[in-house]
């Protein structure tokens, strides 16, 4: 590694997450270059070449670890159930990793790759894009400046209209593959409440499986209290006929609510990339789209004052992953942080198959 060559990443995995989510992002890095992509599927090893004409593809993982010298960086966006041998095997090669979430299936496994991590000296993330989702930012904004007073109750929705299934590993109810909701969009918006409100005490949980034929969780809700008080009641699903707002935040002093997602994945979706002519229109949200602060009405009737909605930034995640490798900094998203985003989602799986709040400040139970 120089400061002049770029870093070249290993990618294992090319569906959903690796094609639409990390090499695009990956590729609009400066510093980083897509090196392999690792998939044994035929079809998907040619839709990375005619993407990537450049790239290497390798149909195991297995052919990476005996290259480990000549890669910086290995991405794994594999399904979940593949995320912690997969980590470990590049951690105990001395490779740097970057993995999709939910980075494992426990709190206790996300500490031991962490702990794997420290003893070899090896960089390890965890990516939480939606951390830099547009939203997002504009409501740290709001929270560091203190526009909203002291916040009572935070509302986050990630819903989808989605009647029929698609298949696959994600709805699969096998508790190997680590399906469902819970811990697919579940793992963005706990994530995301920890990340702006703090460690959370108590935890209490609804989860069903609406949809015929489903297995696995595809309606939830999860309540959680934090140590500073605040409540944050999150909701995903698949079975959301009307779409709620996605925020809403009650304070002391006003509140905000925005609907509509960050447009980030459904430009990654289309085709478009970060950078180059469309750098300046990236993660740009239309005006019509933007949140309302305020107080005493609704933002339906035009209550409030249109918010604009801060440019969001998936690119800055490998920005400050390949800024973390060559500087020898922390990682944009560490894998202790994952370990309590992971033990929110089991207390939430515990509390709705029991029916009971869990109390997570000790480890206790009360009955909800």
């Amino acid at each position: 590694m120089t400061p002049t060559t770029p870093l070249r990443v290993g990618l294992v995995g090319y569906g959903l997450a690796g094609s639409v989510f990390h090499a695009p992002l990956i590729c609009a890095t400066s510093g980083l270059a897509l090196d392999t992509v690792v998939t044994s599927d035929p079809g998907r090893q040619a839709q990375a070449r005619e993407a990537y004409p450049d790239v290497r593809i390798a149909a195991s993982a297995q052919e990476l670890w005996g290259r480990s010298p000549a890669l910086d960086l290995v991405v794994i966006a594999s399904p979940n159930r593949t995320h912690v041998p997969l980590a470990t095997a590049a951690l105990t090669a001395g490779i740097p990793v970057v993995v999709d979430k939910p980075l494992a299936a426990t709190a206790a496994e996300a500490h031991e790759l962490a702990a794997l991590a420290d003893r070899t000296g090896t960089f390890l993330s965890v990516f939480q894009n939606r951390r830099w989702d547009n939203d997002f930012l504009t409501l740290r904004r709001l929270l560091a400046t203190g526009e909203l007073g002291e916040v009572q109750r935070f509302e986050s929705r990630f819903e989808r209209w989605r009647p029929q299934l698609k298949g696959g590993w994600r709805e699969s109810g096998a508790p190997e593959e680590i399906g469902g909701l819970l811990y697919d969009l579940g793992s963005h918006v706990v994530d995301q409440a920890l990340v702006l409100f703090g460690p959370a005490v108590r935890v209490y949980a609804e989860t069903d499986v609406r949809r015929p034929g489903a297995e696995a969780d595809d309606d939830t809700f999860i309540a959680l209290t934090h140590v500073n008080g605040v409540r944050s009641h999150l909701y995903v699903s698949a079975t959301a006929a009307q779409l709620g707002p996605r925020f809403r935040v009650l304070g002391s002093r006003a509140g905000y609510v925005k609907y509509g997602l960050d447009p980030q994945e459904a430009a990654l979706r289309e085709g478009h990339r970060p950078g180059g002519d469309t750098d300046a229109t990236w993660g740009v949200e239309p005006e019509h789209l933007w949140g309302r602060l305020g107080s005493g009405e609704s933002p339906l009737t035009g209550g409030g004052t249109p918010l604009p909605t801060a440019r969001g930034n998936y690119p800055a995640y490998y920005t400050a992953v390949a800024n973390a490798l060559r500087a020898g900094g922390p990682p944009p998203v560490g894998a202790h942080e994952a370990a309590q985003c992971l033990a929110v989602l089991e207390a939430a799986r515990t509390s709705s198959l029991e029916g009971i709040a869990v109390d997570l400040s000790d480890r206790r139970t009360i009955l909800s």
